[in-house]
């Protein structure tokens, strides 16, 4: 079992770049393959991206590919999403997801292990 807590989210300007975190307990990191998903008011938590065990393979939801990059650090059990050139319909509550499976999926209920979500808001 792995507990993730989220942070680095806050206020930034359209345009503007953040980077958010999400930190794993357990020994055991290395063996999950991680996801992000975002949650706007009155709409569906959606994929963002996600990231394969050993960080090699990564997946992106159409809307953020080409603006946002997720990475991972093992030996700081530690998953990252570098989020540039954001938009106002990027403001949602950002959450990190685990998986014990190999192959990298978009849907939520594949996964098994969630964070409590940070509020990322992007102002005009």
């Amino acid at each position: 079992q792995v507990k993730l807590v989220e942070s680095g989210g806050g206020l930034v300007q359209t345009g503007g770049s953040l980077r958010i975190s999400c930190a794993a307990s357990g020994r055991s990191f290395y063996s999950y393959t991680m996801g992000w998903f975002r949650q706007a008011p009155g709409k569906e938590r959606e994929f963002v991206a996600a990231i394969t065990r050993n960080g090699v393979v990564t997946k992106y939801a159409e809307d953020v590919k080409e603006r946002f990059t997720i990475s991972r650090d093992n030996a700081k059990n530690t998953v990252y999403l570098q989020m540039n050139s954001l938009k106002s319909e990027d403001t949602a509550v950002y959450y990190c997801a685990g998986r014990t499976g190999a192959v990298l999926r978009d849907g939520r209920f594949e996964y098994d292990y969630w964070g409590q979500g940070t509020q990322v808001t992007v102002s005009s």
